[in-house]
């Protein structure tokens, strides 16, 4: 399954270093079966969202995989992908841009004719450049925040109430970010994502997981708190906990957290691993839930 990372460090920017697709055995060994793109998106100064990603296995290019990504920034998000719908182009790769807002997704939602012809009743389809339901699905947020006035929580909440009602659903699991804010989404329980609430005497070693790492000095030397989102849990900190299904999870500037439950209990149309296509099924390996 895709693998996803969020991190809120708070008001003022923090400088940070990632790998993506870092573990030797992975590039040699997994990431030639698997992976088909990875990214991370950033905000400058002025809040312009920036966005680093490449649509090919990592074994195609050891290098750039490989290479140090020194980042500044109030939030950070970064995706590493198996496609489950779309091809392996520059346009399919997370995380996508909207409105000055970046999301990354991993799950399978079908139905995208359905849910195309949403969005063009909402006048949103031109949002959608590429093949993916991920994008879609960012779209049909896109378009709620538009019309609410902009209020992101509240438009998730409408958007996968709509998906959940009216599309066939295996996952759909997100991480949306802005300069100031990042909200996180589990949904229903078949994929993990995990939070962690960093205190600042906390410690601020690297966090590692098999696909993507992450050190700080600055945080670790100013006894910075954050909150981090994260597939798998990357590293021993006890404090690390598994979303709810169905959990809305809101991180503010202050990074004070809030959760909600505004989605439907259960799918109304959920499918399993068995009902989707080949291609879709490779792509949602299971991880171990802890």
């Amino acid at each position: 399954m895709c693998r996803l990372f969020g991190m809120h460090a708070g008001k003022t920017p923090v400088h940070a270093t990632f790998w993506l697709l870092t573990a030797p055995d992975s590039l040699a060994r997994q990431s030639r079966k698997e992976a088909d793109g990875f990214g991370i998106g950033t905000f400058a100064p002025d809040g312009t969202p920036e966005v680093d990603k490449a649509p090919v296995a990592a074994y195609e290019d050891v290098k750039y995989a490989q290479e140090a990504r020194e980042l500044e920034s109030t939030t950070f998000l970064a995706h590493v992908r198996y496609a489950s719908t779309g091809g392996n182009t520059a346009v399919n790769t997370h995380p996508f841009v909207q409105d000055n807002r970046l999301l990354a997704h991993n799950g399978v939602v079908e139905d995208l004719d359905v849910l195309d012809n949403r969005l063009r009743q909402l006048d949103a389809y031109d949002l959608v450049r590429g093949e993916t339901d991920s994008e879609r699905v960012f779209a049909l947020i896109t378009a709620e925040a538009r019309n609410n006035g902009g209020n992101v929580g509240a438009a998730i909440g409408t958007a996968l109430t709509w998906v959940a009602r009216n599309l066939r659903l295996y996952a759909v699991n997100i991480i949306l970010t802005t300069p100031t804010d990042v909200w996180a989404v589990r949904y229903p329980d078949t994929h993990p994502l995990y939070v962690l609430q960093e205190a600042p005497e906390g410690p601020h070693n690297e966090k590692h997981s098999e696909r993507i790492s992450l050190h700080s000095e600055q945080m670790g030397r100013e006894q910075r708190p954050a909150v981090l989102l994260a597939t798998e849990k990357m590293d021993a900190n006890p404090n690390w906990r598994l979303l709810d299904s169905g959990e809305l999870l809101h991180v503010d500037s202050n990074l004070q957290v809030d959760r909600s439950f505004p989605l439907p209990e259960h799918p109304q149309h959920l499918i399993t691993l068995a009902d989707l296509d080949p291609t879709a099924a490779a792509s949602q390996h299971p991880l171990k839930v802890s």
